[in-house]
Protein backbone atom coordinates (compact mmCIF):
# COMPACT_ATOMS: atom_id res chain seq x y z
CA UNK A 1 0.00 0.00 0.00
CA UNK A 2 1.37 3.30 -1.13
CA UNK A 3 1.96 6.41 1.54
CA UNK A 4 -0.52 8.54 -0.59
CA UNK A 5 -2.97 6.29 0.01
CA UNK A 6 -2.89 5.52 3.63
CA UNK A 7 -2.62 9.63 4.16
CA UNK A 8 -5.33 10.35 1.87
CA UNK A 9 -8.15 12.72 2.76
CA UNK A 10 -11.20 13.63 0.94
CA UNK A 11 -13.41 16.25 1.73
CA UNK A 12 -16.88 16.11 1.11
CA UNK A 13 -19.69 18.68 1.10
CA UNK A 14 -22.56 16.46 2.88
CA UNK A 15 -25.33 18.68 2.31
CA UNK A 16 -27.79 15.81 2.47
CA UNK A 17 -27.48 15.49 6.13
CA UNK A 18 -30.99 15.90 6.59
CA UNK A 19 -32.24 16.02 2.94
CA UNK A 20 -33.61 13.23 1.16
CA UNK A 21 -32.37 9.48 1.95
CA UNK A 22 -29.67 8.97 -0.84
CA UNK A 23 -29.08 5.11 0.73
CA UNK A 24 -29.70 2.63 -1.43
CA UNK A 25 -29.84 -0.93 -1.24
CA UNK A 26 -27.18 -2.98 -2.85
CA UNK A 27 -27.22 -4.93 -5.75
CA UNK A 28 -27.87 -8.43 -5.11
CA UNK A 29 -25.13 -10.64 -5.87
CA UNK A 30 -26.97 -13.27 -8.79
CA UNK A 31 -25.34 -16.17 -7.17
CA UNK A 32 -26.56 -15.64 -4.32
CA UNK A 33 -30.38 -14.83 -5.40
CA UNK A 34 -30.17 -18.31 -7.08
CA UNK A 35 -28.85 -20.10 -4.08
CA UNK A 36 -32.12 -18.51 -2.28
CA UNK A 37 -34.82 -19.84 -4.93
CA UNK A 38 -33.75 -23.37 -3.83
CA UNK A 39 -35.24 -23.18 -0.56
CA UNK A 40 -37.99 -25.33 -0.15
CA UNK A 41 -41.38 -25.21 1.94
CA UNK A 42 -41.91 -29.15 1.14
CA UNK A 43 -37.92 -29.83 2.44
CA UNK A 44 -38.65 -27.68 5.49
CA UNK A 45 -41.71 -29.44 6.12
CA UNK A 46 -40.25 -32.75 6.06
CA UNK A 47 -37.68 -31.54 8.26
CA UNK A 48 -40.25 -30.12 10.85
CA UNK A 49 -42.33 -33.27 10.72
CA UNK A 50 -39.48 -35.52 11.30
CA UNK A 51 -38.49 -33.37 14.17
CA UNK A 52 -42.52 -33.94 15.50
CA UNK A 53 -42.33 -37.56 14.89
CA UNK A 54 -39.70 -38.51 18.03
CA UNK A 55 -42.83 -37.54 20.20
CA UNK A 56 -40.76 -35.21 22.92
CA UNK A 57 -37.48 -33.57 22.52
CA UNK A 58 -37.63 -32.00 25.87
CA UNK A 59 -33.75 -32.03 27.29
CA UNK A 60 -34.96 -34.70 30.10
CA UNK A 61 -36.05 -37.28 27.76
CA UNK A 62 -34.56 -39.85 26.94
CA UNK A 63 -31.22 -40.40 24.90
CA UNK A 64 -29.81 -43.95 25.93
CA UNK A 65 -29.01 -46.48 22.80
CA UNK A 66 -32.59 -48.12 23.41
CA UNK A 67 -34.80 -44.97 22.69
CA UNK A 68 -32.52 -44.00 20.07
CA UNK A 69 -33.26 -47.20 18.48
CA UNK A 70 -36.86 -47.05 19.05
CA UNK A 71 -37.06 -43.53 17.49
CA UNK A 72 -38.16 -41.46 20.74
CA UNK A 73 -36.61 -38.69 22.75
CA UNK A 74 -34.09 -35.92 22.69
CA UNK A 75 -31.30 -38.61 21.63
CA UNK A 76 -32.88 -40.46 18.34
CA UNK A 77 -33.73 -36.23 17.58
CA UNK A 78 -30.01 -35.22 17.92
CA UNK A 79 -28.72 -38.32 15.92
CA UNK A 80 -30.89 -37.39 13.22
CA UNK A 81 -29.81 -33.94 12.97
CA UNK A 82 -26.37 -35.28 12.38
CA UNK A 83 -27.25 -37.64 10.05
CA UNK A 84 -28.74 -34.81 8.30
CA UNK A 85 -25.78 -32.49 7.80
CA UNK A 86 -23.34 -35.53 7.18
CA UNK A 87 -25.63 -36.50 4.13
CA UNK A 88 -25.67 -32.50 2.87
CA UNK A 89 -21.76 -33.30 3.54
CA UNK A 90 -21.42 -35.68 0.94
CA UNK A 91 -23.44 -34.37 -1.25
CA UNK A 92 -21.26 -31.71 -1.84
CA UNK A 93 -18.44 -33.66 -1.19
CA UNK A 94 -17.66 -33.27 2.16
CA UNK A 95 -17.55 -29.85 2.43
CA UNK A 96 -19.01 -29.48 5.87
CA UNK A 97 -17.55 -30.59 8.89
CA UNK A 98 -20.08 -32.32 10.97
CA UNK A 99 -19.48 -32.01 14.67
CA UNK A 100 -20.95 -32.33 18.56
CA UNK A 101 -20.45 -30.08 21.42
CA UNK A 102 -21.15 -32.46 24.20
CA UNK A 103 -21.32 -31.63 28.09
CA UNK A 104 -23.15 -32.22 31.52
CA UNK A 105 -25.57 -29.75 33.00
CA UNK A 106 -24.96 -29.84 36.60
CA UNK A 107 -28.72 -29.40 38.77
CA UNK A 108 -30.16 -26.26 38.65
CA UNK A 109 -33.78 -24.87 38.44
CA UNK A 110 -34.80 -26.75 35.41
CA UNK A 111 -32.01 -29.92 35.46
CA UNK A 112 -33.24 -31.71 38.40
CA UNK A 113 -30.13 -34.16 38.17
CA UNK A 114 -27.04 -34.00 36.14
CA UNK A 115 -27.72 -33.97 32.24
CA UNK A 116 -25.83 -34.74 29.36
CA UNK A 117 -26.26 -31.96 26.74
CA UNK A 118 -25.56 -32.09 23.22
CA UNK A 119 -25.27 -29.36 20.39
CA UNK A 120 -25.00 -30.39 16.62
CA UNK A 121 -23.56 -28.54 14.10
CA UNK A 122 -21.71 -28.33 10.58
CA UNK A 123 -18.96 -26.10 9.48
CA UNK A 124 -18.85 -24.83 6.13
CA UNK A 125 -15.06 -23.37 5.96
CA UNK A 126 -14.13 -20.19 4.15
CA UNK A 127 -12.30 -20.53 1.07
CA UNK A 128 -9.84 -17.81 2.20
CA UNK A 129 -7.14 -18.29 4.50
CA UNK A 130 -7.67 -15.22 6.03
CA UNK A 131 -10.82 -14.82 6.19
CA UNK A 132 -12.03 -17.93 7.17
CA UNK A 133 -11.13 -16.96 10.57
CA UNK A 134 -14.43 -15.01 10.52
CA UNK A 135 -17.07 -16.87 11.24
CA UNK A 136 -21.30 -16.08 10.63
CA UNK A 137 -22.87 -18.78 12.30
CA UNK A 138 -27.23 -19.75 12.59
CA UNK A 139 -28.76 -21.11 14.75
CA UNK A 140 -32.28 -22.59 16.27
CA UNK A 141 -33.08 -25.18 19.32
CA UNK A 142 -33.93 -28.70 18.64
CA UNK A 143 -35.51 -29.41 22.55
CA UNK A 144 -39.12 -29.52 22.87
CA UNK A 145 -41.40 -28.64 25.97
CA UNK A 146 -45.01 -29.08 26.95
CA UNK A 147 -46.65 -27.87 29.73
CA UNK A 148 -44.25 -29.14 32.32
CA UNK A 149 -41.04 -27.90 32.34
CA UNK A 150 -39.43 -30.75 33.80
CA UNK A 151 -41.81 -33.58 31.84
CA UNK A 152 -39.68 -35.80 29.63
CA UNK A 153 -41.85 -38.06 29.03
CA UNK A 154 -45.29 -37.07 27.68
CA UNK A 155 -45.53 -35.99 23.86
CA UNK A 156 -44.07 -32.17 23.12
CA UNK A 157 -43.94 -31.99 19.03
CA UNK A 158 -43.00 -28.26 19.47
CA UNK A 159 -43.23 -27.92 15.27
CA UNK A 160 -42.66 -24.42 16.01
CA UNK A 161 -41.10 -24.13 19.45
CA UNK A 162 -38.48 -24.31 17.56
CA UNK A 163 -39.01 -27.10 14.83
CA UNK A 164 -38.77 -24.10 12.62
CA UNK A 165 -35.50 -22.64 13.88
CA UNK A 166 -33.91 -25.79 13.64
CA UNK A 167 -35.53 -26.12 10.10
CA UNK A 168 -34.33 -23.14 9.26
CA UNK A 169 -30.49 -23.99 10.01
CA UNK A 170 -30.67 -27.04 8.28
CA UNK A 171 -32.21 -25.39 5.21
CA UNK A 172 -29.83 -23.00 4.97
CA UNK A 173 -27.14 -25.55 4.96
CA UNK A 174 -28.34 -27.47 2.00
CA UNK A 175 -28.79 -24.60 0.47
CA UNK A 176 -25.81 -22.60 1.03
CA UNK A 177 -23.55 -25.92 1.33
CA UNK A 178 -23.68 -26.08 -2.43
CA UNK A 179 -21.45 -22.16 -2.58
CA UNK A 180 -18.13 -21.44 -1.40
CA UNK A 181 -17.15 -18.17 0.33
CA UNK A 182 -14.47 -16.38 1.32
CA UNK A 183 -15.75 -16.98 5.51
CA UNK A 184 -16.67 -19.71 7.59
CA UNK A 185 -20.66 -20.01 7.95
CA UNK A 186 -21.77 -22.42 10.96
CA UNK A 187 -25.26 -24.41 11.02
CA UNK A 188 -25.73 -24.79 14.42
CA UNK A 189 -28.61 -26.12 16.33
CA UNK A 190 -28.50 -26.17 19.80
CA UNK A 191 -30.41 -28.38 23.09
CA UNK A 192 -31.34 -27.55 26.75
CA UNK A 193 -33.06 -24.06 25.46
CA UNK A 194 -36.09 -24.62 27.16
CA UNK A 195 -34.58 -25.66 30.76
CA UNK A 196 -32.39 -22.35 30.67
CA UNK A 197 -30.22 -21.85 27.42
CA UNK A 198 -27.67 -24.70 28.44
CA UNK A 199 -26.71 -25.27 24.83
CA UNK A 200 -26.30 -21.76 23.51
CA UNK A 201 -24.56 -20.75 26.79
CA UNK A 202 -21.88 -23.68 26.73
CA UNK A 203 -21.27 -23.00 22.97
CA UNK A 204 -21.11 -19.23 23.04
CA UNK A 205 -18.36 -19.62 25.61
CA UNK A 206 -16.46 -22.23 24.31
CA UNK A 207 -16.14 -20.00 21.14
CA UNK A 208 -14.96 -17.15 23.47
CA UNK A 209 -12.64 -19.32 25.31
CA UNK A 210 -11.14 -20.39 22.03
CA UNK A 211 -10.95 -16.83 20.62
CA UNK A 212 -13.57 -17.34 17.42
CA UNK A 213 -14.31 -14.16 15.73
CA UNK A 214 -17.57 -14.74 15.98
CA UNK A 215 -19.16 -12.01 13.55
CA UNK A 216 -22.60 -12.33 13.57
CA UNK A 217 -25.14 -14.83 15.08
CA UNK A 218 -28.68 -15.52 13.58
CA UNK A 219 -31.01 -16.92 16.19
CA UNK A 220 -34.10 -18.23 15.34
CA UNK A 221 -36.92 -19.19 17.53
CA UNK A 222 -40.65 -19.62 16.86
CA UNK A 223 -40.52 -18.78 13.27
CA UNK A 224 -43.29 -20.78 11.73
CA UNK A 225 -45.62 -18.25 10.83
CA UNK A 226 -48.45 -20.13 13.39
CA UNK A 227 -51.85 -19.96 11.71
CA UNK A 228 -53.55 -17.46 13.86
CA UNK A 229 -56.16 -15.12 12.62
CA UNK A 230 -54.05 -11.28 13.49
CA UNK A 231 -50.46 -13.67 12.01
CA UNK A 232 -49.03 -11.20 9.74
CA UNK A 233 -47.26 -12.84 7.52
CA UNK A 234 -45.90 -10.60 5.47
CA UNK A 235 -42.45 -9.65 8.19
CA UNK A 236 -40.85 -11.28 10.68
CA UNK A 237 -39.50 -9.84 13.97
CA UNK A 238 -35.53 -8.90 14.29
CA UNK A 239 -34.86 -8.42 18.28
CA UNK A 240 -31.49 -6.98 18.91
CA UNK A 241 -29.69 -5.50 22.26
CA UNK A 242 -29.04 -1.87 22.75
CA UNK A 243 -26.53 -1.64 25.50
CA UNK A 244 -24.37 -3.87 25.28
CA UNK A 245 -24.64 -7.03 27.78
CA UNK A 246 -21.04 -7.72 27.75
CA UNK A 247 -20.44 -3.93 28.29
CA UNK A 248 -17.82 -2.65 31.39
CA UNK A 249 -18.97 0.04 33.62
CA UNK A 250 -16.62 2.19 31.63
CA UNK A 251 -17.84 1.18 28.26
CA UNK A 252 -21.31 2.08 29.47
CA UNK A 253 -20.33 5.65 30.27
CA UNK A 254 -18.74 5.97 26.84
CA UNK A 255 -21.73 4.55 25.25
CA UNK A 256 -24.12 7.10 27.22
CA UNK A 257 -21.73 10.11 26.71
CA UNK A 258 -21.24 9.34 23.03
CA UNK A 259 -24.99 8.77 22.75
CA UNK A 260 -24.49 5.69 21.24
CA UNK A 261 -27.27 3.49 22.79
CA UNK A 262 -28.86 2.53 19.60
CA UNK A 263 -25.84 1.43 17.58
CA UNK A 264 -24.16 -1.78 19.51
CA UNK A 265 -22.84 -4.61 17.53
CA UNK A 266 -26.26 -6.31 17.95
CA UNK A 267 -28.05 -3.23 16.30
CA UNK A 268 -25.71 -3.02 13.33
CA UNK A 269 -26.15 -6.38 12.78
CA UNK A 270 -29.95 -5.81 13.10
CA UNK A 271 -29.72 -2.71 10.51
CA UNK A 272 -27.57 -4.94 7.97
CA UNK A 273 -30.22 -7.79 7.67
CA UNK A 274 -32.89 -4.50 7.08
CA UNK A 275 -31.16 -3.87 4.27
CA UNK A 276 -30.37 -7.63 2.75
CA UNK A 277 -34.32 -7.87 2.99
CA UNK A 278 -34.46 -4.80 0.74
CA UNK A 279 -31.99 -6.11 -2.02
CA UNK A 280 -33.02 -9.87 -2.14
CA UNK A 281 -36.54 -11.12 -2.46
CA UNK A 282 -36.86 -13.44 0.33
CA UNK A 283 -40.72 -12.69 0.67
CA UNK A 284 -40.78 -11.26 3.59
CA UNK A 285 -39.93 -7.86 5.76
CA UNK A 286 -37.76 -7.90 8.50
CA UNK A 287 -38.92 -5.50 11.46
CA UNK A 288 -36.63 -4.26 13.55
CA UNK A 289 -37.74 -4.22 17.08
CA UNK A 290 -35.24 -2.01 19.66
CA UNK A 291 -35.24 -4.47 22.88
CA UNK A 292 -33.19 -7.59 23.41
CA UNK A 293 -36.06 -9.80 23.18
CA UNK A 294 -40.02 -10.30 23.56
CA UNK A 295 -40.86 -8.32 27.13
CA UNK A 296 -39.24 -9.99 29.81
CA UNK A 297 -38.19 -13.05 28.08
CA UNK A 298 -35.43 -14.31 26.52
CA UNK A 299 -33.24 -16.64 23.64
CA UNK A 300 -30.41 -18.41 22.99
CA UNK A 301 -28.73 -15.25 21.03
CA UNK A 302 -28.42 -13.31 24.61
CA UNK A 303 -26.35 -16.34 25.47
CA UNK A 304 -23.97 -15.22 22.95
CA UNK A 305 -24.63 -11.51 23.61
CA UNK A 306 -22.86 -12.03 27.03
CA UNK A 307 -19.85 -13.26 25.49
CA UNK A 308 -19.80 -9.79 23.48
CA UNK A 309 -20.60 -11.43 20.06
CA UNK A 310 -22.91 -9.62 18.16
CA UNK A 311 -26.70 -11.50 17.82
CA UNK A 312 -29.94 -11.25 17.04
CA UNK A 313 -33.53 -13.14 17.12
CA UNK A 314 -36.11 -14.17 14.21
CA UNK A 315 -39.28 -14.69 15.39
CA UNK A 316 -43.07 -14.20 14.03
CA UNK A 317 -44.88 -11.18 14.15
CA UNK A 318 -47.53 -12.84 16.60
CA UNK A 319 -47.27 -15.77 19.07
CA UNK A 320 -50.11 -18.23 19.96
CA UNK A 321 -49.63 -19.17 23.33
CA UNK A 322 -52.44 -21.72 22.88
CA UNK A 323 -49.80 -23.54 20.78
CA UNK A 324 -46.28 -23.26 22.88
CA UNK A 325 -45.50 -25.03 26.08
CA UNK A 326 -48.44 -26.54 25.82
CA UNK A 327 -49.86 -30.14 26.59
CA UNK A 328 -51.67 -31.50 23.27
CA UNK A 329 -55.32 -31.30 23.92
CA UNK A 330 -58.74 -29.47 23.22
CA UNK A 331 -60.62 -27.61 25.72
CA UNK A 332 -63.43 -25.46 25.64
CA UNK A 333 -62.81 -25.74 21.71
CA UNK A 334 -59.79 -24.73 21.70
CA UNK A 335 -56.97 -26.90 20.52
CA UNK A 336 -53.66 -26.86 22.21
CA UNK A 337 -50.18 -27.88 21.90
CA UNK A 338 -47.30 -27.19 19.24
CA UNK A 339 -48.63 -29.36 15.68
CA UNK A 340 -47.53 -28.97 12.55
CA UNK A 341 -50.56 -28.06 11.62
CA UNK A 342 -50.42 -24.84 13.28
CA UNK A 343 -46.92 -24.14 11.11
CA UNK A 344 -46.79 -22.21 7.87
CA UNK A 345 -44.54 -23.99 5.78
CA UNK A 346 -43.88 -21.08 3.20
CA UNK A 347 -43.67 -19.07 5.74
CA UNK A 348 -40.82 -20.66 7.39
CA UNK A 349 -39.02 -20.83 3.84
CA UNK A 350 -39.50 -16.85 3.38
CA UNK A 351 -37.71 -16.75 6.99
CA UNK A 352 -34.78 -18.98 5.72
CA UNK A 353 -34.30 -17.05 2.40
CA UNK A 354 -33.74 -14.24 4.56
CA UNK A 355 -31.01 -16.15 6.98
CA UNK A 356 -28.97 -17.33 3.89
CA UNK A 357 -29.11 -14.46 2.32
CA UNK A 358 -27.91 -12.63 5.09
CA UNK A 359 -25.45 -15.58 6.07
CA UNK A 360 -24.23 -15.33 2.16
CA UNK A 361 -24.03 -11.55 2.14
CA UNK A 362 -21.42 -11.63 5.24
CA UNK A 363 -19.61 -14.36 4.70
CA UNK A 364 -18.67 -13.18 0.76
CA UNK A 365 -18.19 -9.31 2.25
CA UNK A 366 -14.80 -8.28 3.41
CA UNK A 367 -14.09 -7.69 6.91
CA UNK A 368 -15.33 -4.72 9.14
CA UNK A 369 -12.61 -1.94 8.81
CA UNK A 370 -10.61 -1.37 11.43
CA UNK A 371 -9.87 0.84 14.20
CA UNK A 372 -12.72 3.59 13.23
CA UNK A 373 -11.92 6.98 15.03
CA UNK A 374 -13.69 10.09 14.75
CA UNK A 375 -10.97 12.68 15.29
CA UNK A 376 -12.35 15.10 17.98
CA UNK A 377 -8.86 17.24 18.61
CA UNK A 378 -10.40 20.61 17.44
CA UNK A 379 -13.86 22.45 18.15
CA UNK A 380 -14.85 22.49 14.42
CA UNK A 381 -18.13 21.41 12.61
CA UNK A 382 -16.60 19.45 10.04
CA UNK A 383 -16.07 15.66 11.00
CA UNK A 384 -12.84 13.42 10.35
CA UNK A 385 -12.54 9.62 10.08
CA UNK A 386 -10.40 7.42 10.21
CA UNK A 387 -9.46 3.86 10.03
CA UNK A 388 -7.47 0.80 9.11
CA UNK A 389 -7.64 -1.44 6.39
CA UNK A 390 -8.99 -4.81 7.57
CA UNK A 391 -7.49 -7.99 7.58
CA UNK A 392 -8.06 -10.14 4.54
CA UNK A 393 -7.23 -7.58 1.92
CA UNK A 394 -10.06 -7.56 0.23
CA UNK A 395 -11.42 -4.46 0.47
CA UNK A 396 -11.24 -2.42 -2.64
CA UNK A 397 -13.45 0.79 -1.31
CA UNK A 398 -14.70 2.28 1.82
CA UNK A 399 -18.39 4.10 2.49
CA UNK A 400 -19.32 6.36 4.92
CA UNK A 401 -22.81 6.20 6.87
CA UNK A 402 -24.42 8.18 8.99
CA UNK A 403 -28.40 8.88 9.87
CA UNK A 404 -29.99 11.22 12.06
CA UNK A 405 -29.51 10.98 15.91
CA UNK A 406 -33.26 10.44 15.92
CA UNK A 407 -33.62 8.06 13.10
CA UNK A 408 -33.64 4.10 13.51
CA UNK A 409 -31.86 3.65 9.82
CA UNK A 410 -29.12 4.85 8.14
CA UNK A 411 -30.16 7.34 5.96
CA UNK A 412 -27.31 8.23 3.68
CA UNK A 413 -24.07 6.87 2.18
CA UNK A 414 -20.92 8.69 0.60
CA UNK A 415 -18.47 6.24 -1.17
CA UNK A 416 -14.70 7.40 -0.31
CA UNK A 417 -12.73 5.14 -2.48
CA UNK A 418 -10.09 3.39 -1.44
CA UNK A 419 -8.81 6.00 1.44
CA UNK A 420 -8.44 5.23 5.24
CA UNK A 421 -9.70 8.98 6.20
CA UNK A 422 -12.41 11.05 5.04
CA UNK A 423 -13.54 14.59 6.02
CA UNK A 424 -16.99 15.37 5.71
CA UNK A 425 -18.82 18.63 6.26
CA UNK A 426 -21.10 17.29 8.68
CA UNK A 427 -21.26 18.76 12.52
CA UNK A 428 -20.82 15.17 14.69
CA UNK A 429 -23.17 16.88 17.33
CA UNK A 430 -26.09 16.36 15.00
CA UNK A 431 -25.35 12.85 13.20
CA UNK A 432 -24.36 9.30 13.92
CA UNK A 433 -21.63 7.76 11.45
CA UNK A 434 -20.47 4.80 10.49
CA UNK A 435 -17.81 3.29 8.00
CA UNK A 436 -18.36 -0.14 5.80
CA UNK A 437 -16.13 -2.50 3.69
CA UNK A 438 -16.61 -2.65 0.06
CA UNK A 439 -15.20 -5.78 -2.45
CA UNK A 440 -14.83 -5.45 -5.76
CA UNK A 441 -17.83 -7.19 -6.40
CA UNK A 442 -20.08 -4.71 -4.10
CA UNK A 443 -20.10 -7.14 -1.30
CA UNK A 444 -20.57 -4.87 1.91
CA UNK A 445 -19.45 -5.41 5.50
CA UNK A 446 -21.00 -4.90 8.29
CA UNK A 447 -21.08 -1.29 9.39
CA UNK A 448 -18.64 -0.10 12.67
CA UNK A 449 -19.54 3.30 14.60
CA UNK A 450 -16.55 5.34 15.25
CA UNK A 451 -15.12 5.84 19.08
CA UNK A 452 -13.43 9.62 19.55
CA UNK A 453 -9.59 9.89 18.65
CA UNK A 454 -8.81 12.96 20.93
Amino acid sequence: MSKLRLSACVALMAGLAFGQDNLQPAAPDARIAAALQQVSAAQIRGDIEKLVSFGTRATLSAQDAEAIASGRGIGAAREWIKSEFDRYSRGCGGCLEVKTDTFTEQPGDRIPQPTEITNVYAVLKGTDPESAKRIVLVTGHYDSRNSGALDGKADAPGANDDGSGSAVSLECARVLSKLKFPATIIFLTVAGEEQGLNGSTHFAKMAKEQGWQVEAVLNNDIVGGDKSPEQDHSVVRVFSEGLPSAASEQEVRRIRALGGENDSSSRELARYIGDVGKSYDAGIRPVMIFRLDRYLRGGDHSAFNQQGFAAVRFTEFREDYHHQHQNIRTENGIEYGDLPKFVDFDYVAAVTRLNAATLAALASAPAPPANVRLLTKELENDSTLTWQEPPGGRATGYEILWRTTSSPDWEHVEKVGNVLKATLHLSKDNVIFAVRAVDAEGHQSLPVTPMPEP
